[in-house]
């Protein structure tokens, strides 16, 4: 016998490093209709591991003694699956070993919840509904789109939209916001079709998700949620972030537009995009070193009349380009409005004493 979700088997990867204090609450607050828990502890150097396997340990006891006074049947082996990394392998790295297993399990879907309590478990079953309907292969949630954006910092939310158009451009999902959110759930056949081992690991690992899911041009949907923080720090180091996240995004882009545009198919837009970004990246060029010609005052205002021409056709070419791509993904894109909202949002546990 299992739980179940409107028919479907759901399992939750939650992955985990040093949060010693949140992780026991988050295992102790997911939903009842949740079959399976993997909680994976990606080499924490504090307590967290004692903490998984406690509340594990507890879960699972509870879940099988209720199981059984109901009708003499049980769930799973185990509801709660503590899994430890021995070499810390990122936050990506993390998942992956879940969704593995939740794979061999044949989960029919699979959500993330992060450890550090900031994803209302009371939100779960809005993430994993737009897979269980069929609307969608992958749902992820979004504080941008949330009427009430009060607990995000204007910082935090200007780096995150800059950061979602970006991934716009590189994932191909025009209409999703909010790309490192991490709270998600994916369908097992989307899991089924896409390289998990060649996920990337750190923490581009949600960007890179979506490049993937385009790849294999798969529905991704955009769940409205509230922000929620507490007294948790992050783990991102801005310095090495920026640089390692830029690079992934161009990879995939590149990576995107040939096995959309040019393997599986063919579209024009890969023509536009390789103009826009030549002509472009020529003009500019050719505008910075025009002043430095001492050929003469007309051989330099030539030179700058062309680059500005260059920037102009380039700019064009991609802004044709760009269109071209968005009607392509459109139907790929799934907009959930809002349905509802729990009476109280999740808040960040207490340090235990």
């Amino acid at each position: 016998m299992v739980a179940m979700y409107r028919g479907k088997t759901v399992g939750v990867v939650v992955p985990a490093h040093n949060e010693e204090a949140f992780v026991g609450r988050v295992i102790e607050t997911l939903p009842g209709f949740v079959d399976r828990v993997y909680v994976v502890d990606d080499c924490s150097t504090d307590g967290t591991w004692d903490e998984i396997q406690r509340h594990a340990e507890r879960a699972n006891a509870e879940r099988t003694e209720a199981a059984t006074l109901a009708d003499g049947g049980v769930y799973f082996d185990q509801v709660v699956e503590p899994i430890r990394h021995e070499d810390n392998q990122g936050r990506g790295g993390a998942v992956k070993t879940g969704y593995r297993r939740a794979l061999a399990e044949r989960m029919d879907v699979t959500a993330v919840m992060d450890a550090d309590g900031q994803m209302n478990p009371d939100m779960l079953s809005r993430i994993v509904d737009p897979i269980v309907d069929g609307e969608a292969d992958y749902a992820k949630g979004t504080r941008l789109l949330h009427r009430d954006r009060r607990e995000m910092s204007g910082w935090r939310f200007f780096g995150n939209s800059l950061l979602t158009y970006l991934t716009k451009v590189s994932s191909g999902y025009w209409k999703m916001s909010d790309p490192q959110n991490g709270y998600t759930a994916i369908s097992r056949e989307a899991l089924q079709r896409i390289d998990i081992d060649g996920l990337y690991d750190d923490y581009g690992f949600l960007n890179d998700v979506l490049s993937t899911l385009n790849v294999h041009r798969l529905r991704v949907a955009d769940v409205a949620h509230p922000a929620v923080y507490g007294d948790e720090q992050s783990g991102i180091r801005y310095s090495s972030f920026v640089p390692k996240l830029s690079v992934l995004l161009a990879r995939n882009f590149v990576h995107r537009l040939v096995m959309r545009y040019v393997v599986r198919d063919f579209h024009p837009l890969v023509i536009l995009y390789f103009l826009g970004f030549v002509g472009t990246l020529t003009g500019v060029a050719s505008g910075l070193f025009a002043p430095l010609a001492f050929v003469g005052a007309g051989s330099a205002f030539l030179r700058g009349s062309i680059a500005l021409l260059l920037v102009m056709v380039g700019g064009i070419s991609l802004a044709v380009a760009m269109v071209y791509d968005l009607q392509t993904n459109e139907k790929l894109s799934v907009r959930q409005h809002e349905a509802g909202e729990p009476e109280e949002p999740a808040r960040q546990p207490e340090a235990e004493q």
